[in-house]
Protein backbone atom coordinates (compact mmCIF):
# COMPACT_ATOMS: atom_id res chain seq x y z
CA UNK A 1 0.00 0.00 0.00
CA UNK A 2 1.25 3.46 -0.92
CA UNK A 3 -0.03 6.64 0.69
CA UNK A 4 0.11 9.74 -1.51
CA UNK A 5 -0.61 13.15 -0.02
CA UNK A 6 -1.60 16.23 -2.01
CA UNK A 7 -0.52 19.08 0.20
CA UNK A 8 0.14 22.81 0.14
CA UNK A 9 0.65 25.40 2.86
CA UNK A 10 -1.63 27.75 0.91
CA UNK A 11 -4.98 27.11 -0.77
CA UNK A 12 -6.11 27.76 -4.32
CA UNK A 13 -3.21 25.99 -6.04
CA UNK A 14 -5.06 23.08 -7.65
CA UNK A 15 -4.54 20.55 -4.86
CA UNK A 16 -8.04 19.07 -4.90
CA UNK A 17 -8.24 18.86 -8.71
CA UNK A 18 -5.02 16.86 -8.66
CA UNK A 19 -6.27 14.64 -5.82
CA UNK A 20 -9.49 13.78 -7.63
CA UNK A 21 -7.89 13.11 -11.01
CA UNK A 22 -4.89 11.16 -9.71
CA UNK A 23 -7.07 8.97 -7.51
CA UNK A 24 -9.33 8.24 -10.48
CA UNK A 25 -6.34 7.40 -12.68
CA UNK A 26 -4.88 5.08 -10.05
CA UNK A 27 -8.19 3.21 -9.72
CA UNK A 28 -9.04 3.04 -13.43
CA UNK A 29 -5.68 2.60 -15.17
CA UNK A 30 -4.10 0.34 -12.57
CA UNK A 31 -7.44 -1.39 -11.94
CA UNK A 32 -6.60 -1.66 -8.29
CA UNK A 33 -8.49 -0.70 -5.10
CA UNK A 34 -7.93 2.97 -4.31
CA UNK A 35 -9.13 5.17 -1.46
CA UNK A 36 -9.31 8.96 -1.48
CA UNK A 37 -9.45 10.49 2.01
CA UNK A 38 -10.84 14.01 2.02
CA UNK A 39 -9.22 15.58 5.09
CA UNK A 40 -10.11 19.16 4.23
CA UNK A 41 -13.18 20.36 6.17
CA UNK A 42 -14.24 22.32 3.08
CA UNK A 43 -14.94 18.93 1.48
CA UNK A 44 -14.16 19.84 -2.15
CA UNK A 45 -13.19 16.27 -3.15
CA UNK A 46 -16.36 15.02 -1.49
CA UNK A 47 -18.35 17.56 -3.52
CA UNK A 48 -16.72 16.50 -6.81
CA UNK A 49 -17.78 12.90 -6.25
CA UNK A 50 -21.36 13.86 -5.33
CA UNK A 51 -21.11 12.19 -1.93
CA UNK A 52 -22.44 13.28 1.43
CA UNK A 53 -20.80 12.15 4.68
CA UNK A 54 -22.94 10.04 6.96
CA UNK A 55 -24.81 12.23 9.48
CA UNK A 56 -23.11 10.72 12.55
CA UNK A 57 -19.59 10.87 11.15
CA UNK A 58 -17.27 13.31 12.95
CA UNK A 59 -13.64 14.17 13.54
CA UNK A 60 -13.75 12.33 16.88
CA UNK A 61 -15.04 9.12 15.32
CA UNK A 62 -12.49 9.40 12.54
CA UNK A 63 -9.62 9.62 15.02
CA UNK A 64 -10.93 6.71 17.09
CA UNK A 65 -10.60 4.60 13.93
CA UNK A 66 -11.52 0.95 13.65
CA UNK A 67 -14.95 0.07 12.30
CA UNK A 68 -15.99 3.70 12.62
CA UNK A 69 -13.84 4.53 9.59
CA UNK A 70 -15.04 1.47 7.68
CA UNK A 71 -18.64 2.59 8.12
CA UNK A 72 -17.83 6.11 6.93
CA UNK A 73 -16.19 5.03 3.63
CA UNK A 74 -18.45 5.33 0.60
CA UNK A 75 -18.17 3.83 -2.86
CA UNK A 76 -17.99 6.28 -5.78
CA UNK A 77 -19.55 5.92 -9.22
CA UNK A 78 -16.22 4.61 -10.51
CA UNK A 79 -14.88 1.04 -10.21
CA UNK A 80 -12.12 0.44 -7.64
CA UNK A 81 -12.42 3.96 -6.19
CA UNK A 82 -13.76 4.61 -2.68
CA UNK A 83 -14.01 7.88 -0.78
CA UNK A 84 -13.73 8.75 2.88
CA UNK A 85 -15.80 11.95 2.87
CA UNK A 86 -14.84 15.11 4.72
CA UNK A 87 -16.99 16.56 7.44
CA UNK A 88 -17.13 20.14 8.67
CA UNK A 89 -16.12 18.85 12.11
CA UNK A 90 -12.67 18.09 10.63
CA UNK A 91 -11.88 21.71 11.43
CA UNK A 92 -11.45 20.40 15.00
CA UNK A 93 -8.98 17.65 14.11
CA UNK A 94 -6.04 19.52 15.61
CA UNK A 95 -7.85 19.95 18.92
CA UNK A 96 -9.00 16.32 18.95
CA UNK A 97 -5.54 15.00 18.12
CA UNK A 98 -4.09 16.55 21.25
CA UNK A 99 -6.11 14.07 23.29
CA UNK A 100 -4.34 11.04 21.83
CA UNK A 101 -0.98 9.57 22.75
CA UNK A 102 1.62 9.57 19.94
CA UNK A 103 -0.55 12.26 18.35
CA UNK A 104 1.82 12.88 15.41
CA UNK A 105 1.53 9.26 14.27
CA UNK A 106 -2.20 8.83 14.80
CA UNK A 107 -3.11 9.09 11.10
CA UNK A 108 -0.43 6.59 10.08
CA UNK A 109 -1.79 4.14 12.61
CA UNK A 110 -5.37 4.66 11.39
CA UNK A 111 -4.46 4.07 7.75
CA UNK A 112 -2.36 0.99 8.46
CA UNK A 113 -5.55 -1.05 8.85
CA UNK A 114 -6.11 -0.70 5.10
CA UNK A 115 -2.82 -2.35 4.15
CA UNK A 116 -3.82 -5.24 1.91
CA UNK A 117 -7.25 -3.76 1.21
CA UNK A 118 -6.15 -0.75 -0.88
CA UNK A 119 -3.14 -0.42 -3.15
CA UNK A 120 -3.20 3.37 -3.11
CA UNK A 121 -4.49 5.85 -0.54
CA UNK A 122 -4.67 9.51 -1.56
CA UNK A 123 -4.95 12.28 1.01
CA UNK A 124 -6.54 15.58 -0.01
CA UNK A 125 -5.03 17.72 2.74
CA UNK A 126 -6.07 20.97 4.39
CA UNK A 127 -3.65 23.89 3.95
CA UNK A 128 -1.28 25.31 6.58
CA UNK A 129 1.16 23.58 8.93
CA UNK A 130 -0.71 22.11 11.89
CA UNK A 131 -0.71 18.94 13.96
CA UNK A 132 -2.89 17.40 11.22
CA UNK A 133 -0.20 18.32 8.69
CA UNK A 134 2.49 16.68 10.83
CA UNK A 135 0.37 13.51 10.89
CA UNK A 136 0.18 13.67 7.10
CA UNK A 137 3.96 14.10 6.81
CA UNK A 138 4.46 10.95 8.91
CA UNK A 139 1.79 8.87 7.17
CA UNK A 140 2.59 9.66 3.52
CA UNK A 141 5.07 7.74 1.42
CA UNK A 142 5.20 10.66 -0.99
CA UNK A 143 3.96 14.26 -0.66
CA UNK A 144 2.98 15.99 -3.90
CA UNK A 145 3.20 19.77 -3.69
CA UNK A 146 1.31 21.77 -6.33
CA UNK A 147 3.12 25.06 -6.95
CA UNK A 148 1.92 27.97 -9.04
CA UNK A 149 5.10 29.46 -10.60
CA UNK A 150 5.20 32.64 -8.53
CA UNK A 151 7.63 34.12 -6.02
CA UNK A 152 5.18 33.41 -3.18
CA UNK A 153 5.14 29.72 -4.08
CA UNK A 154 8.93 29.64 -3.86
CA UNK A 155 8.72 31.25 -0.42
CA UNK A 156 6.17 28.74 0.90
CA UNK A 157 8.17 25.82 -0.52
CA UNK A 158 11.34 27.01 1.24
CA UNK A 159 9.43 27.38 4.51
CA UNK A 160 8.08 23.85 4.22
CA UNK A 161 11.50 22.42 3.31
CA UNK A 162 13.05 24.20 6.30
CA UNK A 163 10.30 22.87 8.57
CA UNK A 164 11.09 19.33 7.45
CA UNK A 165 14.80 19.82 8.08
CA UNK A 166 14.29 21.39 11.52
CA UNK A 167 11.80 18.66 12.52
CA UNK A 168 14.00 15.80 11.35
CA UNK A 169 11.49 14.76 8.70
CA UNK A 170 12.45 13.11 5.42
CA UNK A 171 12.75 15.86 2.78
CA UNK A 172 12.94 13.10 0.16
CA UNK A 173 9.17 12.74 0.51
CA UNK A 174 8.62 16.21 -0.97
CA UNK A 175 7.85 16.20 -4.68
CA UNK A 176 6.75 19.60 -6.04
CA UNK A 177 5.01 19.96 -9.37
CA UNK A 178 3.92 23.03 -11.29
CA UNK A 179 0.21 23.81 -11.26
CA UNK A 180 -1.99 26.37 -13.03
CA UNK A 181 0.89 27.22 -15.37
CA UNK A 182 0.49 29.89 -18.06
CA UNK A 183 3.56 29.56 -20.33
CA UNK A 184 2.72 32.85 -22.07
CA UNK A 185 3.25 34.76 -18.81
CA UNK A 186 6.79 36.01 -18.51
CA UNK A 187 6.59 35.84 -14.72
CA UNK A 188 5.73 32.14 -14.88
CA UNK A 189 8.60 31.42 -17.27
CA UNK A 190 11.08 33.38 -15.15
CA UNK A 191 9.94 31.72 -11.92
CA UNK A 192 10.28 28.24 -13.40
CA UNK A 193 13.86 29.05 -14.37
CA UNK A 194 14.51 30.36 -10.86
CA UNK A 195 13.07 27.20 -9.30
CA UNK A 196 15.29 24.99 -11.41
CA UNK A 197 18.36 27.14 -10.74
CA UNK A 198 17.71 26.90 -6.99
CA UNK A 199 17.57 23.11 -7.06
CA UNK A 200 13.82 22.63 -6.62
CA UNK A 201 13.25 18.99 -7.57
CA UNK A 202 10.30 19.65 -9.88
CA UNK A 203 8.42 16.75 -11.40
CA UNK A 204 8.51 16.58 -15.19
CA UNK A 205 4.77 16.92 -15.72
CA UNK A 206 2.91 20.15 -15.01
CA UNK A 207 -0.75 21.15 -14.93
CA UNK A 208 -1.63 24.09 -17.20
CA UNK A 209 -4.01 26.88 -16.29
CA UNK A 210 -7.02 25.53 -18.11
CA UNK A 211 -10.71 26.45 -18.18
CA UNK A 212 -11.60 22.76 -18.48
CA UNK A 213 -9.97 22.07 -15.12
CA UNK A 214 -11.96 24.90 -13.55
CA UNK A 215 -15.19 23.41 -14.97
CA UNK A 216 -14.79 20.29 -12.86
CA UNK A 217 -16.93 22.04 -10.26
CA UNK A 218 -19.78 22.19 -12.76
CA UNK A 219 -19.48 18.59 -13.95
CA UNK A 220 -18.66 17.23 -10.47
CA UNK A 221 -16.50 14.48 -11.92
CA UNK A 222 -12.82 13.83 -12.66
CA UNK A 223 -11.69 15.66 -15.79
CA UNK A 224 -9.83 12.56 -16.97
CA UNK A 225 -13.16 10.73 -16.96
CA UNK A 226 -15.44 13.04 -18.91
CA UNK A 227 -12.84 14.81 -21.12
CA UNK A 228 -9.89 12.38 -21.35
CA UNK A 229 -8.55 13.88 -24.58
CA UNK A 230 -8.31 17.50 -23.42
CA UNK A 231 -5.01 19.18 -22.52
CA UNK A 232 -5.76 19.27 -18.79
CA UNK A 233 -6.63 15.56 -18.65
CA UNK A 234 -3.49 14.64 -20.56
CA UNK A 235 -1.46 16.70 -18.09
CA UNK A 236 -2.93 14.78 -15.14
CA UNK A 237 -2.19 11.51 -16.93
CA UNK A 238 1.43 12.61 -17.41
CA UNK A 239 1.61 13.58 -13.74
CA UNK A 240 0.34 10.16 -12.68
CA UNK A 241 3.07 8.50 -14.75
CA UNK A 242 5.64 10.68 -12.97
CA UNK A 243 4.18 9.79 -9.59
CA UNK A 244 4.41 6.06 -10.30
CA UNK A 245 8.04 6.50 -11.33
CA UNK A 246 8.89 8.31 -8.11
CA UNK A 247 7.02 5.77 -5.97
CA UNK A 248 9.41 3.14 -7.29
Amino acid sequence: MKTIALYSIKGGVGKTAASVNLAYLAASREQTPTLLCDLDPQGASTFYFRIQPKPKHSSRKFLKGGKRIDKAIRGTDYPNLDLLPADLSYRNLDIELNGFSHSRRRLKRLLSRFDGEYTYIFLDCPPNITLVSENIFEAADIILLPMIPTTLSMLTYRKLFSFFEESGLDTGKLHPFLSMVEPRKRMHRDTVREMMANGVNLMNAFIPYNAEVEQMGFHRAPLVHYRPGCAGAKAFANLWRDVKTRLK
